[in-house]
């Protein structure tokens, strides 16, 4: 592809060399270089790219993409641009054909909420005969292909690399978790979303490598409001007037509040054998009844947001209330059955605001008793590990600590540190290291009407120890311990 082409929607300066080139692939990692590549120097946490400009020169490299000066041979071509994460963004939409415009694009952004959402949103468009793919945190899901998570969000060039990939293989829309670093860092950039879904802020992703305050992670998260045709905004989200100032989006909202657009009116809990879930009423722009297997209010507002987003796709009430009664996310609240007299879940809350936040919605169920098994990961903050104690504590009846992913770290140093957490709190507790005979216990111990949380590893199949990745899917070993494996 023509070096012009790639260069196409960028403002840029030549600083020598042509643009009239050949290029033949668009790089941003040095050990990738190849003879007539164009390697966009990216500024990255611990590396710079620019320290690597004469490397990929001698590699053949044709052309780079820089923010400042760099030293490189008269054939080399260098194009100096404001911001190459950006540049890079809108290249490689360029390289591969600009697919989003071949695609419905649905981002969703929100500290909470985004993973569930998007599976759910996916789930009712393909009930309706959409072809959908997916871009998230667990799972890139193109037609029958699934490609493990690395980062929520993947730098622009894997996103465009995989629009290319869903057109080909015949999907008409995709659906993507977009978190506030992929907005900052730009790699959402190059294409503008059709929709843009806002479902919640609460104080998170704060530190010295993420964002230096809370008012920077909102501005960041709030740049998608900028970066699509309609946003769908929480109305009941305290920050709602800040979210929405300087959107340039046609703007919707859903929420409980009377003036949110589409709203979820009469909410009730439900429970059955072995199963939570919640029932409520669907008012405003649209008018009817939903019942979802998933317990809380929180899933009230992940489907309502799926609700909101898939009316634009013209899909039937009855298509949207059969796929969110069978919608399921992997490690989300995900309800295994293994008994008509309590209720199982394994969850990914892995820090002390995701635990209290599901405990305390477990608790409105008003279960026989509340059973919390978790551990936590090694290499990690103590805090953490002191606060999930203290948490499991105070909300639980019964807890249960195990292993998580202990890495470099004893298992027991860990489970030591818990209990410290544990022991400000009048909470009863067990100790077994072994995460699978820990399972067992909970689940022969089960008592009628108890819910018994498996929380921290939720989507993952692996533990972690000593530097290598062992197979430990939860799933598997309650499949085990049910058959007396």
């Amino acid at each position: 592809m023509k070096l012009t082409t790639l260069l196409e929607n960028l403002e840029y300066t030549c600083c020598q060399g042509s643009t009239d080139l050949d290029i033949a692939d668009v790089v941003y990692d040095s050990r990738k270089v190849q003879p007539k590549d164009l390697f966009v120097c990216i500024r990255g946490a611990v590396v710079d790219g620019h320290t690597f400009a004469r490397e990929v020169a001698d590699k053949g490299a044709a052309a780079l993409v820089v923010e400042e000066n760099v030293d490189v041979p008269e054939n080399v071509t260098v194009i100096q641009v404001p911001d190459t994460r950006y540049a890079l963004a809108c290249i490689s939409a360029a390289y591969f054909g600009h697919p989003a415009r071949q695609l419905k694009t649905i981002g969703v952004t929100g500290t909470k909420g985004k993973t569930t959402t998007t599976y759910m949103v996916k789930s009712i468009l393909e009930n309706a005969g959409y072809h959908v793919g997916l871009i998230g945190t667990i799972e890139a899901i193109i037609g029958e292909k699934t490609i493990p998570a690395v980062n929520t969000t993947p730098e622009s060039y894997v996103i465009q690399k995989y629009f290319r990939e869903m057109v080909d293989a015949g999907c008409d829309c995709v659906v993507m978790e977009v978190s506030s670093q992929a907005l900052m860092l730009h790699r959402t950039s190059g294409f503008v979303f059709d929709f843009g879904i806002f479902t919640n802020i609460e104080p998170d992703h704060i530190g010295p490598n993420e964002h230096r305050d809370f008012q920077h992670y909102l501005e960041c998260k709030a740049m998608l409001l900028k970066q699509c045709k309609v946003g769908i905004v929480n109305r009941d989200d305290k920050h709602f007037d800040q979210i929405i100032a300087g959107h340039t989006c046609q703007l919707e909202t859903f929420g409980f509040s009377p003036k949110a657009d589409l709203r979820a009116e009469d909410a009730k809990l439900v429970s059955g054998k072995g199963m939570l879930g919640i029932d409520y009423h669907v008012k405003g722009l649209m008018d009817f009844q939903v019942e979802i297997d998933i317990p809380g209010k929180f899933s009230i507002y992940n489907s309502l947001t799926a609700i909101a987003i898939c009316r634009h796709f013209k899909v039937s009430e009855e298509d949207i209330v059969s796929a969110l009664k069978v919608a399921k996310v992997k490690g989300r609240i995900e309800m295994i059955k293994v008994s008509d007299e309590f209720t199982l879940m394994i969850d990914y809350a892995h820090n002390a605001m995701a635990l209290e936040s599901l405990l305390t919605t477990l608790r409105e169920y008003h279960p026989h008793r509340l059973v919390c098994l978790f551990g936590c990961g090694g290499n990690r903050s103590k805090l953490r590990r002191y606060e999930m104690g203290e948490t499991s504590g105070k909300l639980a009846d019964l807890t249960i600590i195990t292993s998580d992913n202990p890495r470099y770290e004893e298992p027991q140093a860990i489970i030591d540190d818990i209990k410290v957490g544990m022991a400000k709190t009048d909470g009863k507790y067990v100790e077994i290291i072994d995460r699978k005979e820990a399972i067992a216990y909970a689940i022969h111990h089960g008592e009628p009407g108890d819910i018994i949380v498996l929380a921290g590893k939720g989507h993952e199949d692996y533990q972690e120890i000593k530097g290598k990745k062992y197979p430990m899917d939860e799933r598997v070993l309650i499949a085990d311990i049910l058959a007396g494996r």
